[in-house]
């Protein structure tokens, strides 16, 4: 009788272990769940422990697995899906532009430069005046003495006479400077273009203050040369602030994983240690972006897989080819339609791009390469076809992949080339894709979504922030209806997303996109906890109920991150 009653309390202590080891943290319960899994199962109910989905089911199934311990949250019926992947942006770029002068909402030149005499009247003299998101194409007014459809540097410099101004454009290809700024560069009437640049200069010869793809060097380094002689902790201080603000606008948005498309070794070496020090909030994965010869000696330290919690990776090499379109920048196979005899800028040399390809084979790490125009799109997946005979499943992306030849959209699957594309460029671009690219080249080749889609391409969707708003939402809205917000205008709605089509580019196929499908991108048993809740069903709710969901809820590895009042 000892040992039956030794037995039964063995038991009980073993089954108190048991159930204690499988207590869970948290559940959600009473939702409409969207899992992004390939056939969809109805669930109204999860449970999480630790940063892991621990179970799936019914109300009643999850809610047996509760304790005293467990926090419970009722959805009341909200939508319940895996948290977003912002597929390509710039995330300490998201960081300054929090921090700086922005215009992306700005739609006349006038209201720029009141934004500057503003700024001016609290700068020190010398100070230099740092801008970003204007877009001639976008002003509802044209310039006063305008050239073409750009203003001139004159009114400009009579309000900043002191100090000096970059205004960077809202694709980031081309610049607007004042004229000390151009002094301080020693930019004159006689400066010619740099290979893959052009100064825009007047009936005189004298600049006007543009300054498009790789011309913008001159006014870069002079700001640089600046910065160099300020405080350097000061400088850092302002940059770790900027990264706390972008990823409180991540979380804010519903962002749980954050595509880095280009972050330098500094930045690189921060990121780290943020994620080792438990101050990463979102998941970032990063691509380097340096030259060759920056990169050749020691990319293989800059290579980290998962770090802390999965919270940091960099494991892909960023370059590119060609500008924007919006800047006359985007490499053509045919002449630009508004600029005859013009082909666009090929803004980095095919054999370092080559250079750059090898040192990714070599090293284990994705080659992601900016490619707007269909003449870069072709170098791009001529460089990945090369590639793709030697070893399959390299998931080698194209970022941006806007202008595309017709035979070029079927290269995509065979060559296993990804399309990382931005719904959102779609819409914000469409004033001006016709008047560049001419009515049969936008219809056929202009962000191509549907028809890369019917071919396999697996499609990475996100917003290029800064370049467009970090708005999930917004960027979702333009992928399924291929309309603008503010006049109702269409792009070739052919082209649109479904519902469903649009949430997997924005979670699933983000992960795949980055080797990351495993652990995250859908509501899985046993996937990281990234979840999100929205107050509309995105699947079901009217394009006018799309633009007016809020997100509710963000949880990253299984901790609320934000929760909206």
């Amino acid at each position: 009788m000892k040992y039956v009653y030794l037995a039964l309390i063995t038991l009980v202590i073993l089954q108190s272990c048991q159930d204690a080891s499988e207590q869970v943290d948290m559940i959600i319960h009473n939702a409409t769940i969207y899992t992004a899994q390939a056939q969809d199962s109805i669930y109204t109910a999860l449970a999480i422990r630790g940063d892991r989905i621990w179970n799936m089911g019914t109300n009643e199934e999850i809610l047996n697995q509760k304790t005293a311990e467990t926090k419970v949250i009722d959805a009341n019926g909200r939508f319940v899906m895996p948290g977003f992947i912002e597929g390509h942006g710039h995330f300490s770029g998201l960081g300054s532009s929090l921090q700086e002068l922005n215009f992306l909402k700005d739609t006349s030149w006038a209201a720029i430069l009141h934004k500057i005499q503003s700024k001016v009247k609290d700068a020190e003299p010398g100070e230099w005046i740092y801008g970003r998101g204007w877009h001639q194409e976008k002003w509802h007014e044209q310039p006063e003495n305008a050239y073409g459809t750009y203003p001139t540097h004159h009114t400009l410099s009579e309000i900043s006479p002191d100090n000096p101004v970059m205004l960077i454009h809202a694709s980031g290809h081309s610049l607007f400077a004042n004229k000390l700024a151009m002094k301080q560069a020693g930019i004159s009437k006689e400066t010619g273009d740099p290979d893959g640049g052009h100064i825009l200069k007047d009936a005189q010869n004298e600049p006007i203050g543009v300054f498009e793809e790789r011309a913008m060097q001159g006014i870069k380094a002079a700001y640089q040369a600046h910065l160099s002689t300020l405080n350097e902790e000061e400088l850092v201080a302002k940059w770790y602030t900027a990264i706390d603000l972008a990823q409180q606008e991540c979380l804010k948005h519903g962002v749980t994983s954050f595509q880095d498309a280009g972050a330098s070794k500094a930045e690189l070496r921060r990121y780290v240690k943020l994620a080792e020090d438990n101050k990463m909030d979102i998941r970032l994965w990063s691509m380097i972006r340096h030259s060759y010869d920056e990169m050749k000696d020691d990319i293989a330290t800059y290579r980290y897989i998962g770090t802390t919690h999965n919270h940091f990776t960099c494991a892909a090499i960023k370059t590119e080819v060609d500008g924007a379109l919006g800047a006359h920048g985007a490499w053509l196979l045919e002449p630009y339609n508004d600029k005859p005899e013009f082909y666009g800028q090929n803004t980095t040399d095919i054999d370092e791009v080559k250079r750059i390809a090898k040192l990714a084979y070599d090293n284990e790490m994705q080659l992601c390469v900016h490619a707007i125009g269909d003449r870069a799109n072709k170098e791009v997946l001529d460089i990945i076809q090369s590639y793709n005979t030697k070893k399959k499943g390299l998931r080698w992306r194209i970022e941006h992949a806007q202008h595309l030849n017709p035979g070029d959209i079927m290269r995509f699957k065979n060559t296993g080339a990804l399309a990382s594309m931005q719904g959102v460029h779609c819409t914000s671009d469409a004033p001006f894709v016709v008047k560049r690219l001419g009515m049969l080249r936008a219809k056929v080749g202009a962000y191509a979504w549907k028809a890369l889609l019917q071919q396999g391409v697996t499609i990475i969707n996100g917003t290029d922030v800064p370049v467009e708003e970090l708005d999930p939402i917004k960027n979702f809205h333009a992928t399924v209806t291929r309309t603008r917000i503010d006049n109702g205008m269409t792009f070739f709605v052919e082209q649109k997303l479904t519902r469903e089509e649009a949430l997997r580019s924005y979670t699933i196929a983000a992960a795949y996109g980055a080797f990351e499908e495993d652990i995250k991108g859908s509501l899985e048993t046993g996937k990281l906890a990234d979840i999100i809740m929205l107050d509309h069903n995105l699947l079901s709710c009217s394009d006018t109920e799309i633009l007016e969901t809020a997100v509710d809820l963000t949880i990253v590895g299984g901790q609320i991150k934000y929760e909206r009042d």
